[in-house]
């Protein structure tokens, strides 16, 4: 899992650092798709789900599952690069949002949350503490800043496979009984909108937007649960 993550790690540095205006999501995708291979890895939403691309890349009201293509990025856009890697039969998965210059303050505002919640979760995930309590510190922290948690959208248990048990809900739902245990590797990530709850689907059937239209973001680690804080597996 550790290698896998820092191979995950290391090619979000890469798509990040190339991310300006003129360059195309495909091209994006090709910077991953370099990395990857020299590394052994494979996309594991290609693996797992027939993903026509090694890397889900979101623009502005896209919020996850952006199919990379010739859309053209340009200055002010919000630009989600979500890598998940697999490497000798383990998964990894991370995402951040990219605010490409020159941004607006609402744009800047909303990455920043996004980034912001998932610490506050993340300061909670410890073997033993009710998953709930996670999901309610990433609303909170999303709220306080004026923006909305993405209800139909989750992180998951990650290892094997993608997306494994638990669902990582980002918010607080009372139902919700279960308690990290020691050992368990989940992907926590805030999907966050500037005014929105709810989603849709898009016509290409991959790219999930806003609702209606407005702004997202979107902030993911990998994280192994243990008695002290969490190993992050896929940070830099």
């Amino acid at each position: 899992m550790e290698r896998v993550g820092r191979v995950v790690a290391r090619t979000l540095e890469r798509m990040r650092a190339a991310v300006c205006p003129g360059i195309t999501t495909a091209e994006l995708d090709d910077v991953a798709a370099a990395f990857m291979r020299e590394e052994g890895a494979r996309s594991a939403p290609n693996l797992f789900y027939g993903f026509p691309g090694w890397t889900c890349i979101s623009v502005n009201e896209e919020v996850v599952h952006g199919v990379p293509g010739s859309r053209t990025i340009a200055g002010g856009d919000l630009v989600t690069l979500d890598v998940t890697a697999e490497l000798d039969g383990y998964v990894a998965d991370a995402a951040v949002t990219v605010a490409v210059p020159p941004a607006a303050p609402l744009a800047l505002a909303l990455r920043d949350c996004a980034e912001a919640a998932f610490w506050k979760a993340a300061g909670l995930v410890r073997a033993g503490a009710p998953l709930a309590l996670v999901g309610g510190a990433v609303e909170r922290e999303v709220r306080r800043r004026g923006f909305r948690v993405l209800r139909e959208l989750s992180g998951h248990g990650v290892g094997r496979k993608i997306h494994e048990p638990p669902s990582v809900l980002n918010y607080h739902d009372a139902r919700v009984r279960t308690r990290l245990t020691d050992g368990l590797v989940i992907a926590l990530e805030p999907l966050i909108s500037a005014n929105t709850s709810w989603t849709r689907e898009m016509a290409d059937g991959w790219t999930i937007s806003s609702r209606n239209g407005s702004l997202t973001a979107h902030f993911e680690h990998t994280l192994v649960v243990q008695r002290d804080e969490p190993l992050l597996l896929t940070a830099a």
